[in-house]
């Protein structure tokens, strides 16, 4: 038994966790994401991005809707106790309902929303795919990592898994390390890459909705004074 599957076996004791059962619903879940353009992406006028951040025992959850000059036109957060512990591959069961709490109280909906997480490079249902089902947007998936795929190094190189391509991968400042880009839900490949790369902003490496639900996650933390140096 690895330290993996120790610390597996752990926290199912702990908390009371069937993963097995979660598995498995992952994978009934994956079968309703969507990897194409459900719409006309040249009519996106609103982006949207999430992040959360964990205080001790706490996770804040920042949401922000920009428009295409990437002025903020609605943002929104919510602060709950954390309830599911981390473990790789599980993420979404730690973050989701928080993320989605957050998404529910805009007044303003993004046509397209980020995540900082993985979509469908996921090897079951990543955070953005989970999000992209639960919330009825098209979804990407950004992240720094990658499990059980190839891939080349270069910007623009296809991500692929058995045969099959399911993301790209993009530099989003040159000098700094690759971003992994996958659709989460109801958006393709190739438009998950090119609005992610569209929405870079210098100095910054990430698309520009994400920079700014960033930026909005920190000035919530020093408004409720909840540890932020």
């Amino acid at each position: 038994m690895t330290d993996l599957d120790s610390r597996k076996d752990e926290l199912a004791k702990k908390y009371g966790i069937d993963f097995d059962s979660l598995e498995r619903e992952q994978v009934k879940l994956a079968r309703d994401v969507v990897v194409r353009d459900g719409f006309d992406m040249g009519l996106v006028e609103r982006y949207g991005a999430v992040e959360s951040v964990f205080v001790g025992n706490r996770i804040l959850s920042c949401v922000v809707v920009c428009d295409r000059d990437f002025e903020i036109v609605d943002q929104a957060y919510v602060i709950d106790k954390v309830r599911f512990p981390y473990f790789p591959g599980f993420r979404s069961y730690r973050e989701l309902p928080s993320m989605i709490a957050a998404f529910e109280k805009l007044r303003e909906r993004p046509d397209v929303m980020f995540v900082s997480g993985q979509g469908v490079i996921h090897p079951r249902l990543g955070l953005a795919s989970h999000f992209g089902i639960a919330s009825g947007i098209a979804t990407i998936g950004v992240s720094g990592s990658l499990v059980g795929c190839e891939t080349g190094d270069n910007d623009g190189d296809d991500i692929v898994r058995d045969g099959k391509r399911i993301g790209k991968v993009l530099i989003g400042k040159e000098g700094s390390k690759p971003l992994f880009i996958s659709p989460g839900h109801n958006i393709g490949v190739d438009s998950s890459y090119k609005v992610s790369r569209e929405l870079i902003k210098l100095p910054h490496k990430r698309p520009e909705p994400i920079h700014l639900a960033s930026k909005y996650a920190k000035e919530v933390r020093k408004e409720l004074d909840v540890g932020i140096k």
